[in-house]
């Protein structure tokens, strides 16, 4: 598998790389029943922020930004990590994660987390507001901002994707990405796999190794002309630790 380990620098005003993350994912040391939540998330998030997402420090308030939200928001170290790696809050802050007075609660939360589009946590919100963020970013003329979701594959069993899904291929929402981490979480699957099932919705749809950075890359960046995109990236089964399925 192909990783990227530097930092290429897009206005985050950092020298962090992925391998920086395990050590910044290290420092948050409050108890946390989600770790492989987390760390499945990893290398998808960091391709992500690292070499597609446009915003940054500078930039997180600029209203032709890219829009990043987390749905799987449980199990949020990773997406912490990634944010302190690029400069969005110091990496200080990682020390106090799920402390009473630290803005890093064991759910992201919009208001205490710079970077942060969206308090998540509660399953099944974030592709349906990823949808409205779509369709206003589209009323508003801003045709260059893209919106990305993160979702679990277990989190695609709530109703309110199915229907966000439905809704936004035929609404022909070119700016909606979807990215589906798949570690065989769910609890009823989809037959003929998740892909699929966004395909049958008008979709563009893709599967990929969820660890390897180049195959990651290359399905964010793939032309999907009038259309959504999704992109499922299969990890390795979630260990059975006695937890719910949970994304």
């Amino acid at each position: 598998m192909t990783q990227t380990t530097a930092n290429t620098r897009r206005g985050g005003g950092t020298d962090r790389g992925f391998d920086d993350l395990g050590r910044l994912m290290s420092l948050m040391t409050g108890a946390e029943k989600h770790g492989p939540a987390a760390t499945s998330t990893l290398d998808a998030l960091w391709v992500l922020y690292d070499r597609v997402l446009r915003v940054t420090p500078e930039t997180a308030d600029d209203p032709d930004r890219d829009r990043f939200l987390l749905s799987k928001g449980h199990g949020p170290m990773a997406y912490y990590a990634v944010l302190a790696a690029k400069g969005f809050f110091p990496e200080e802050l990682l020390t106090g994660f799920g402390g009473y007075d630290s803005p890093l609660g064991h759910h992201p939360d919009r208001v205490l987390v710079p970077g942060a589009e969206i308090g998540s946590g509660s399953l099944g919100h974030g592709l349906p507001l990823a949808v409205g963020t779509a369709l206003g970013l589209r009323l508003q003329g801003r045709a260059d901002s893209r919106v990305w979701v993160l979702v679990g594959d277990a989190e695609l069993d709530e109703g309110s994707n199915h229907e966000a899904i439905a809704h936004a291929g035929p609404a022909g929402l070119e700016a909606l990405h979807a990215l589906v981490i798949d570690n065989d979480s769910a609890t009823h699957g989809w037959p003929g796999g998740i892909a699929s099932r966004f395909e049958a919705a008008g979709w563009s749809a893709v599967t990929v190794d969820g660890r390897d950075h180049e195959a990651l890359h290359a399905a964010y960046t793939m032309a999907h002309p009038g259309r959504p995109h999704a992109v499922v990236a299969r990890v390795e089964p979630k260990p059975d630790e006695g937890e719910p399925k949970v994304s």
